[in-house]
């Protein structure tokens, strides 16, 4: 009989299904890191919300374990590389808390329209304030969603209910695809510019991190209200403080925040104008069950040979092609995350050639890591190899697969190479190949020769080969504590159009990036994060 260990609380009706299903399962909550280490080994599959670490130390020592179930969204707290490599599966429940979040949001917007909250608050302390508290219709009214992925969506589809007017801002959202959800395709900027409500349904990324701050609160009309209900830091909270006590924003509802839980000062958790929420959006009882029920069923699946639904890693290669598979899942979502941030209108095609010894299951599995790169750094869902196909379906981007048994580069037995075809029509090619398990490499950007690991914060730019371009860059990074760990510079013929691609060990400033490509002789300066 296969067992389970449960080592955090999980609803019971999950537990239930398990046991229905004849495994034999151990509910031990509290464990400590040595404690897990130590009886994990006993284990076929282990049930997890957030609270216990699953570290590479664990997995290793878990002989027997075939699945890791966790209760929610985000696997933070499991070493899913790790897992990867010792053919451990690891799913989770995406979905879970999506009708939660959509509706939580919902409840904001109207309680942030009528005062509902500050109005309870006085009635509590015995007054009678029917006057102060006069509010506004949402019927009518513009409001623009940050984000269209399934919370966005749901969010939208609600308030159409409610006869609002819908600006949507999506990179991978097509003027068909958004007509189809009832919503307008626009950009950022016109969102700030004209909506009544803005409420964001982004991830937490370098790009998203106070996307929101001082200079869009003075693009925005006076008397917007704001709400999130994503990710903490999305909104710069000081910009937004300064922005309500100067009366540019009429109110605002924040149920994430950039630290958690909320010093019991924060002055924005303490404005009058501001609905504080302790971070509700999947709390609710029927999001917890169902997570709980979701990962159960995966676990239980798994355990009579069939496929999980929500696989963050791969869902069906044995273990043996699994390990030789791995380092090119790296490098496809490597690759696909670089095009990703590479392009700043959104892709639309994606084609792919595989040149060399891949089997087509492996091509399967590796195409998917390759979605789940391009569509992670801009969705706010979460993004695996299983549905990362769907969502990209979802948002028009077009796929097309070619193979080759022998690679046209003698240098290389196998080469991914990966055409990104943006919205504005540019494309952008960039080739990569496996050395080792460990060492994955991008050979190529748009046809020039380079050579480096893609992991960590590297500059990409375009320029003319002239004299001096080169010291410049390294000169004006350096004087703002840019350190160049390694520079890779790829060209047709002296004097003509030359890639690079420098690896630094920081991030650099807006303002660098913006100086580099003032430059002259400077044709295009990208930042990205791998």
């Amino acid at each position: 009989m296969a067992k389970v260990l449960v080592s955090d609380p999980v609803a019971a009706e999950g537990v239930a299904v398990l046991r229905r299903a004849g495994l034999e399962v151990d509910i031990r909550t509290g464990l400590s890191k040595e404690e897990l280490i130590q009886i994990i080994g006993d284990y076929d599959a282990l049930a997890v919300r957030s609270e216990t670490k699953v570290t590479a130390e664990a997995l290793d020592a878990a002989k027997n374990l075939k699945i890791i179930g966790r209760a929610g969204v985000g696997v933070d707290n499991i070493d899913v590389e790790r897992a990867t490599q010792n053919g451990i599966l690891v799913v989770n429940s995406p979905e879970g808390n999506t009708i939660a979040a959509s509706e939580l949001t919902v409840t904001l917007i109207l309680a942030l329209a009528r005062n509902v909250p500050q109005a309870a608050a006085t009635m509590k302390a015995g007054e009678w304030k029917r006057s102060k508290f006069v509010g506004v219709e949402v019927y009518g009214k513009t409001v623009g969603v940050i984000g269209l992925g399934k919370i966005g969506r749901e969010v939208a589809k609600r308030l159409q209910g409610m006869e609002m007017n819908i600006l949507a801002y999506d990179p991978f959202l097509s003027e068909e695809q958004a007509a189809k959800l009832g919503v307008r395709s626009v950009s950022l900027e016109a969102i700030y510019r004209q909506a009544d409500y803005i409420t964001v349904h982004v991830p937490k990324t370098k790009d998203t991190a106070g996307m929101i701050g001082p200079a869009q609160f003075e693009m925005m009309k006076d008397g917007v209200r704001i709400i999130n209900v994503a990710r903490g830091g999305i909104i710069d909270e000081t910009a937004l403080l300064n922005a309500l006590n100067s009366g540019k924003v009429a109110g605002a509802a924040i149920d994430v925040w950039e630290q958690e839980p909320v010093p019991t000062d924060h002055p924005l958790a303490h404005h009058p104008l501001v609905i504080a929420t302790p971070h509700l959006g999947a709390s609710t009882e029927e999001a917890q069950i169902g997570v709980a029920i979701d990962i159960a069923e995966q676990i239980v699946d798994v355990m009579q040979g069939r496929a999980a639904r929500a696989a963050v890693n791969m869902p069906s290669l044995p273990a043996d092609m699994l390990s030789k598979t791995a380092p090119f899942l790296r490098l496809a979502e490597r690759i696909g995350s670089m095009q990703s941030q590479l392009s700043s209108t959104g892709i639309v095609a994606m084609d792919v050639l595989y040149e060399g010894d891949f089997a087509q299951n492996q091509i399967i599995h590796i195409t998917r890591a390759l979605m789940k790169g391009l569509l992670s750094p801009v969705l706010a869902s979460a993004v695996n190899y299983v549905n990362a196909p769907a969502l990209a379906q979802q948002r028009g981007i077009q796929l097309t697969e070619a193979r080759r048994e022998e690679s046209g580069n003698p240098e290389y037995r196998n080469l991914i190479t990966i055409r990104a075809t943006a919205r504005s029509g540019k494309s952008s090619i960039i080739s990569g190949t496996v050395f080792g398990a460990s060492d994955i490499r991008i050979v190529s950007i748009d046809g020039y020769a380079v050579d480096f690991k893609p992991e960590g914060c590297h500059i990409i730019t375009r320029h003319t080969d002239r004299p001096g371009i080169v010291g410049r860059v390294g000169t004006l990074l350096g004087n703002n504590g840019v350190n160049i760990a390694g520079m890779y510079l790829g060209r047709a013929m002296p004097m003509g159009h030359a890639v690079m691609a420098l690896s630094v060990d920081s991030l650099a400033a807006p303002e660098v990036l913006k100086e580099l490509s003032a430059m002259e002789g400077m044709e295009l300066v990208r930042q990205v994060e791998l």
